[in-house]
């Protein structure tokens, strides 16, 4: 009898090779010089042409060196009904022969070899760990694999030698980046690294150094430029780094040499500076151009007869995600339509008892000594044998007691038909069959369920929650379990998560009671009524009961005893779970109904003895053995003692677990050991069921007659589309299947598609087997809805009628009818994951990442596979344990090897690789992983693997289009087309100045300062708090003027006029009196912040690049800090020679100056202000004696500011805003500022506040960075703040001093919590300024509340503003940033052509105002590369004015409210600063809008900040919690980026708290992290490179 393999199938299933031609035909060459020309002009990715060019060549290339010879042979058709199997060479009969030897999963592991020898040349970058993380995990996971729950794993029983089927490769050191932990990099450092950093100007050599952090940078470095090198085929666009200005140490020594940078680069707005070299991360080009025919022909589809208006706007909003079209050549199912599957009738058997209770009766009172079930402890020894007698007796005590000795308030507790839980350990089935026929006499429904072991198990809130839905009020249990549950306070057994109250009975005899002689349980014939609920899990995770009539319950049995030939008293080994599936179903059910004896096997014995089963069989001479492909597997590994074991009693070894295509290995495995002591081949009987379906198919034992068994060789790629193909061509990715045996007795089977209606499928086509008979479960309890699509399915031919009037049940199972009849099961819909439209199966993904060498680094049944959705499509995810002992190299080196091994055989992507230490997955109830929990636990960030590396690139394949840059339209058409659509071109103005004459018009702020020591000496001006809040300075206008002159005098001899001064001085008066000091002296004073004393290497050099760029001649400072600039320390930070002269103002002498400088013009420069941008280049802006004043009348007039007047200002008085309203503004306007030193508020949070109380101030300014410090710091104590009279309502605006878009969050979240202490909501709003104009909008205290609209972030990308309503998808709310101010004119311009925009429109905005600064102040005179910045025109329209370019992208929108003077009030919106934007698939992202969805992603994520390199995203995260959770984070941001933001992320930096650098106005700079991170100083935590 030949063995029978599916290529018997279908004739056609077979695809005859193509005969390897030595020349290519024509048409090939054709088609390949096509693909040349193609990817010459840029229409194709250098890999989409890769991949087409080697799949034009694949038919020629000889096959794969290395694999099985055998394999190649291709299949013959013998006949058309009969197949050999693909090189066999002979038909034995079965019996005589040992199962073909190749079909064990050697074959995978050889398949998946040669898989990995293909791939040996990749590299890949290793991800850098910090050793506290490595040490850490790797101590935890020194602890032995837990055996009390190892499940399918070899932990505890490994055997030398035998295993390793495969010869690891040592060949290739794959990952050649080294783990700095293991090696001192020598100065040549490791092979790969060195080539790959060498041939970038990136990376550098580094001599050997013993700072470890040097090595990780290395290799962060050569890391990431091997990604690079992988990723596209970019340039590395190393930007020289800019004058670092917060100062990260390896700098200062470049900073001496070239300061200029400063200048040159720091002014320039990069508004080109990246889309030169921009490519997307697919390395597509940004400007990539379709190839021109292609482009007309769409040019002349595109063209209406007549265009529309829209025509004026390029509208390529319509960004959809990339729509996977299905592949042409993909394979189709080319066979009839199958027809349903009959199985033999039931036969009639005449002492049938009526119903399993009678059954049960009828055993227990005729053959009551007959053994029914032997129980065994853990050391394999019988502990006791329940008799028919007994079984009969107890069940009917305890049935009695449920019924008549359990009551509240004089009503039964219990009814007939109520539902009771069975709550029984694995180890104690004497008990747990008593209760269960206990229930069943007593007409309950029992619900057996998982003991329950601590209150926080794997998915047992989701039992819970099926109790609570089966209205379960009792729970039967054991003594001892009883014991061992979690008790409450009051000893009572504790209310689990999500679990009902539940009343717990223990059944053991002395809690039950002896019925009276005339009491009898009611023995009825089997009805509808349900027998006993089922508990399942599905996929998600939720639990549902199947709930099993009474009827299906003897249908079963009967049908089973039928299929299995079982016969009265036969002795049968049970090694599964006794409460479900099919441990219950033959050891509990069909067992009694046959009065058979099982000794039951626990999984606890098994974990010690794996072959304690054998064993049993030999003794117990049983006939039968229920056993899952894991308990033979075990067996294997531990025959040594098996020398005197026979198992030729065994008729039937039934694998339960059958259907699962991998147990064939263990099968043939199995049988090649044990053949020799007396199994035979034939009694191996795989079978098919569910929990739904009960058993679907089973094979029959051999003296039924039945054909010999099958096996198929099919392949993945047709798999993966649903249609059964006999492997031909690829060898390497097959499936071997082994039939299920026949379909039940009197049961009807068909197989449906999956998706949709459930069409019948053809005769080579997988689909979902259902299955029609009495002996199926009935519903989904309480869950009719679900209840109705699984079992009440009507399948339907493809002409629309149904194949039956029968409903039928849906198994799960995937599958189809091979010849003879045999059913075949290739996967389980479980473990289904749909990928781009092709579907792969968990168990295969598992089976290929196993045969990859798994021994040494993971545990063999600790891998779960499941899919999660991320952008519309399932990715899939790969998740083990970790051996203690495998060190981090192999395991990423098998982490890598796995990914290709599965790419290779499955042609799939795998999105997430990750593994955890040993004993931290989630496990089932008996062994196993818990996957939906394993799931739920890597989506919500709580797995804490030590090791991740994912693959977005590579298998996110439906990212939306890059955006082409659209041909610009000419600024002319789009003035025309805004008017001809009625839009009006976006400008706005605040008041006119000229009509608000200040009567003091001053044009020099010094002159004013004069007036008022003459006209109101006393009036005080200032007044300085401390971190007490006690006053700590004051100064009045005299005595400013005092100050002033002593500074003035010290000058004017030593300096000449017009020097540049440099102002070191620490918040306080003396800032403030040397400042006007220098304007009486006729010099130029720079303010510079004072060197931090606790960070001088970092902060001393920027001290130093200001003083240098500013070409300050003299340093005003007090004397502890001239101490500080010439002390050692300062030394090794900087060159302290080279300081100018140094003054120390603190003893000035009381000398009046001779007399005060007048400058001859107000354009002449009175002050520099410099300021270091968010992109971390220094600026330095020059403000003439004209532009000082117009900027303090502008104030003045927007915030009301009179001598009566008390304003509190929080802010850092060096630069912008900041200083104008520190050091000028109250000198103008002659109010008193109270003066509160940001940095006192982190000894004292709530200074700020409680000076704004106490001193009633209406008008208050402050930065982002204190308003954090006092959310953060006080959000917990305002009720402490009131009982201290702290109140608030005082306050008529606060105005946060900003230069980026508002912060909603921030705001709404501080007017909040200081709503309690009197704040008005209507209070807090923010203010815009910039480089070019240090205050464009300013809410000031009259005009109406700022406003919010929320806009489309995908609009954004694309340069547009689209309003949505609130809370829409994609919505981002945006804060109108104040009130434009008085003299100030804002228009919205083209950023590339400089045309003007129309109303809500994306733009930089332009400025023209009398205070706008006059040009930047660099140092070799190359203001003309920037003069546009300070004076360009539009180039359409009024091509006259001069303005000023912000830098910033915003739009103008007129709201419907009015201004003070009446007019529509014009609303300005700032999105973000343009040098800041990310131009990545050719939209323009900005960073924060990346960093919000971030911070979201998990609660742990403290930070973040995003910025490019290399065409990269690198997203850098600070951890907020233990370093164990470093690795949670990455797939979690990897999945919000790509879900929000359609961007693969490149790189994750998961570092400590406070490592973002952010500057003084609580903005972050995001390019010194950048360089930061280039130069490795960040110390991360963990650096993940996605590949």
């Amino acid at each position: 009898m030949a063995e029978r393999t599916s290529s018997g199938l279908l004739t056609m299933m077979l695809e005859p090779t193509p005969a390897v031609a030595m020349t290519l035909p024509a048409e090939v060459r054709e088609k390949l010089a096509e693909l040349e020309l193609e990817l010459s002009e840029g229409d194709i990715t250098q890999k989409g042409y890769e991949k087409k060019r080697g799949k034009l060549l694949a038919p020629y290339i000889p096959q794969i060196q290395g694999v099985d010879p055998s394999l190649q042979i291709d299949n013959r058709i013998q006949s058309s009904s009969q197949a050999v199997l693909p090189g066999s060479k002979h038909n034995k009969s079965r019996a005589a022969n040992t199962r073909d030897e190749r079909f064990r999963s050697d074959l995978h592991t050889e398949a998946v070899q040669a898989a990995l020898a293909k791939y040996k040349e990749r590299k890949m970058p290793m991800p850098s760990k910090r050793r506290s993380v490595l040490v850490q995990s790797s101590v935890e996971a020194c602890t032995p694999p837990d055996t009390s729950s190892a499940s399918e794993d070899e932990g505890s029983l490994r055997r030398q030698g035998r295993l390793a089927t495969s010869t690891p490769y040592q060949g290739h050191g794959h990952p050649a980046v080294e783990h700095w932990f293991n090696r001192v990099i020598q100065g040549s450092s490791t092979s790969s690294s060195a080539s790959s950093t060498s041939s970038h100007p990136g990376g550098r050599s580094v001599t050997t150094t013993t700072n470890t952090t040097a090595h990780a940078a290395l290799n962060a470095n050569a890391a990431a430029t091997a990604l690079a090198d992988l990723m596209a085929h970019t340039q590395l666009d190393n930007h020289s780094a800019p004058p670092d200005v917060t100062g990260l140490s390896e700098r200062s020594s470049l900073h001496a040499e070239r300061p200029q940078v400063a200048s040159v680069r720091g002014v320039s707005r990069g508004h080109n500076h990246h889309t030169s070299v921009m490519e997307t991360a697919d390395g597509v080009p940004v400007n990539s151009r379709v190839s021109s025919k292609i482009q007309q022909l769409l040019n002349t589809l595109k063209r209406p007869k007549r265009p529309p208006l829209r025509e004026f706007f390029v509208d390529d909003f319509e960004e959809l995600l990339g729509v996977q079209h299905p592949d042409p050549n993909q394979p189709k199912p080319e066979g009839q339509q199958m027809s349903a599957l009959e199985g033999e009738p039931l036969g009639v058997v005449n002492k049938w008892p009526p119903s399993l209770p009678a059954a049960l009766q009828r055993w227990g009172t005729t053959q009551p000594k007959s053994p029914c079930l032997t129980g065994l402890d853990n050391s394999g020894k019988p502990v006791y044998t329940l008799t028919y007698g007994k079984l009969w007796t107890r069940s009917q005590k305890l049935a009695y007691t449920l019924l008549n000795k359990l009551s509240t308030r004089n009503e039964p507790l219990l009814m007939p038909g109520d539902r009771v839980a069975l709550v029984f350990p694995n180890n104690d089935p004497v008990m747990f069959m008593v209760a269960f026929y206990g229930c069943l006499l007593a007409e309950l429904v029992p619900v057996p369920i998982e003991v329950p072991l601590t209150r926080k198990d794997a998915g047992s809130q989701q039992i819970g929650f099926l109790l609570g839905s089966c209205g379960v009020t009792l729970a039967l249990t054991t003594d001892a379990c009883q014991k061992g549950l979690p008790k409450a306070q009051t000893g009572e057994v504790a209310t689990f998560k999500g679990w009902p109250r539940l009343l717990w009975f223990v059944t053991d005899g002395k809690h039950v009671v002896k019925p009276p002689k005339d009491w009898y349980p009611p023995i009825r014939e089997a009805s509808n009524d349900i027998a006993y609920i089922e508990y399942k899990t599905s996929k998600e995770g939720s639990t549902m009961g199947i709930t099993v009539s009474h009827s299906a319950m003897l249908d079963h049995c009967h049908a089973l005893t039928q299929a299995c030939g079982y016969t009265e008293a036969e002795t049968i080994t049970n090694v599964l779970d006794f409460k479900r599936e099919a441990g219950l179903w033959h050891g509990v059910l069909t067992s009694v109904m046959n009065r058979m004896h099982v000794i039951s096997i626990p999984y606890s014995l098994m974990k010690v003895n794996p072959l304690s089963w054998i064993q049993k069989v030999h003794t117990y001479k049983a006939r039968v053995a229920v056993v899952k492909s894991r308990d033979m597997h075990w067996s294997l590994l531990a025959q040594r003692d098996q020398r005197d074991i026979s198992l030729s009693s065994l008729r039937m070894l039934i694998v339960a677990d059958g259907a699962n295509p991998w147990s064939i290995s263990s099968c043939d495995a199995f049988l090649n050991v044990f053949q020799a002591r007396g199994l035979r081949p034939e009694v191996i009987c795989p079978c098919a069921s569910s929990s739904e379906a009960m058993t679907v198919a089973i094979r029959r034992p051999p003296e039924m007659g039945v054909p010999p068994p099958g096996k198929a060789v099919l392949s993945m790629g047709g798999l993966s589309h649903s249609v059964i193909r006999v492997d031909t061509e690829e060898k390497l990715s097959v499936l071997t299947v082994q039939d299920v045996g026949q379909v039940m007795p009197g049961a009807l089977v068909c197989v449906v598609r999956v998706e949709g209606t459930p069409y019948i499928c053809q005769t080579d086509e997988v689909g979902e087997i259902c299955v029609s008979s009495g002996s199926t479960g009935v519903a989904y309890y309480g869950l009719p809805g679900m209840t109705k699509n699984v079992f009440e399915t009507i399948p339907v031919l493809s002409s629309g009628l149904p194949i039956s009037d029968r409903p039928f049940t849906r198994t799960s199972l995937l599958g189809f009818v091979g010849p003879d009849s045999l059913v075949f099961v290739v996967g389980k819909m479980d473990g289904l994951m749909v990928v781009s439209g092709r579907r792969h199966n968990a168990d295969d993904v598992v089976a290929t990442a196993l045969a990859v060498e798994p021994m040494k680094f993971v545990y063999r049944g600790r891998i779960a596979v499941f899919s999660v959705s991320v952008l519309h499509d399932e990715r899939i995810v790969v998740v083990a344990e970790q051996r203690p002992d495998a060190s981090e190299e192999d395991s990423f080196q098998w982490m890598s090897r796995v990914l290709q091994a599965i790419d290779s055989i499955h042609q799939v992507g795998v999105y997430c690789l990750a593994l955890v230490p040993a004993n931290t997955l989630p496990k089932a109830p008996l062994g196993g992983i818990h996957i939906s929990e394993t799931k739920q636990r890597f989506l919500e960030g709580a797995l804490h693997p030590c090791n991740v590396l994912m693959c977005p690139h590579t298998c996110v394949t439906n990212l939306p289009k890059p955006r082409q840059k659209q041909p610009e339209v000419s600024p002319a058409s789009m003035i025309v087309g805004n008017l001809v659509a009625g839009k009006r071109i976006a400008q706005a103005c605040g008041r006119d100045v000229a009509q608000l004459e200040d009567n003091e018009q001053f044009l020099y702020i010094q002159d004013v300062l004069q007036w008022r020591a003459q006209a109101t000496p006393d009036h005080p001006l200032f007044l300085v708090l401390n971190a007490k809040g006690t006053v700590a300075s004051t100064a009045s206008c005299l005595q400013l003027h005092k100050r002033a002159e002593r500074v003035a005098a010290a000058l004017m001899g030593r300096l000449n006029t017009g020097d540049h001064v440099a102002l070191v001085y620490p918040p306080g008066i003396d800032l403030i009196a040397t400042f006007y000091g220098c304007l009486y002296a006729g010099c130029v004073p720079v303010t510079v912040r004072p060197p931090h004393p606790q960070n001088l290497a970092t902060t001393l050099p920027t001290v130093k690049m200001i003083v240098e760029v500013s070409k300050s001649v003299c340093i005003l400072t007090t004397q502890a800090i001239m101490k500080l600039l010439k002390s050692k320390e300062a030394a090794a930070a900087v060159d302290i020679k080279s300081w100018p002269m140094v003054l120390d103002t603190d003893d000035l002498p009381r000398k009046k100056s001779p007399q005060m400088y007048k400058p001859p013009t107000p354009e002449m420069l009175a002050y520099l202000d410099f300021s270091v941008s968010t992109t971390g280049i220094l600026a330095g802006v020059k403000m003439s004696h004209a532009a000082t004043s117009a900027l303090c009348r502008s104030i003045k007039l927007q915030c009301e500011l009179y001598p009566s007047r008390q304003i509190a200002i929080c802010l850092d008085p060096y630069c912008g805003l900041g200083f104008a309203l520190w050091c000028l503004c109250s000198v103008y306007s002659g109010h008193q500022s109270i003066l509160v030193p940001p940095l006192e508020l982190e000894s004292n949070a709530s200074l700020w506040l409680g000076a704004v109380s106490q001193y009633k101030v209406r008008v208050t300014f402050c930065s982002y960075s204190v308003m954090e410090m006092c959310t953060k710091g006080l959000g917990s104590q305002t009720e402490a703040l009131r009982l201290r009279n702290v109140n608030l309502s005082c306050v008529r605006t606060c105005m946060v001093v900003a230069e980026e878009r508002p912060r909603i969050a921030l705001t709404q979240s501080f007017s909040k919590i200081f709503k309690d202490l009197g704040l008005s909501p209507r209070a807090v709003s923010t203010t815009f300024g910039c480089r070019v104009n240090v205050a464009i909008c300013l809410q000031g205290t009259a005009g109406p509340d700022p406003t919010t609209v929320y806009v489309d972030m995908r609009a954004l990308r694309h340069d547009r503003v689209r309003l949505v309503e609130r809370g829409s998808p994609h919505s981002l709310p945006l804060m109108e940033s104040g009130k434009i101010l008085p003299g100030v004119k804002v228009i919205i311009a083209n950023t590339e052509t400089k045309g003007p925009l129309g109303d809500s429109h994306l733009g930089e905005i332009w400025v023209s105002s009398p205070h706008n600064a006059t040009g930047y102040y660099t140092v070799y005179g190359e203001e003309a590369l920037h003069a546009d910045h300070f004076n360009t025109k539009l180039s359409f329209g009024d091509t006259q004015s001069v303005w000023a370019r912000t830098g910033y992208l915003g739009f103008l929108r007129r709201t419907e409210l009015t201004d003070a003077s009446g007019e529509r009030h014009d609303a300005l919106y700032v999105v973000g600063s343009l040098d800041e934007t990310l131009e990545l698939r050719g939209m323009r992202y900005h960073p924060i809008d990346i960093e919000t969805s971030v911070i979201r992603s998990h609660k742990s994520i403290a930070e973040c900040a995003v910025f490019t390199w290399t065409n990269l995203l690198v997203v850098v995260v600070e951890l907020e919690g233990s370093e164990q959770e470093a690795l949670d984070l990455v797939a979690l941001v990897t999945n919000v980026v790509l879900e929000e933001h359609y961007l693969i992320v490149g790189v994750v930096v998961v570092v400590d708290p406070g490592v973002i650098p952010i500057n003084s106005r609580g903005e972050k700079q995001r390019m010194h992290l950048r360089d930061g991170f280039l130069a490795d100083q960040l110390d991360p935590i963990y650096v993940a490179y996605n590949m």
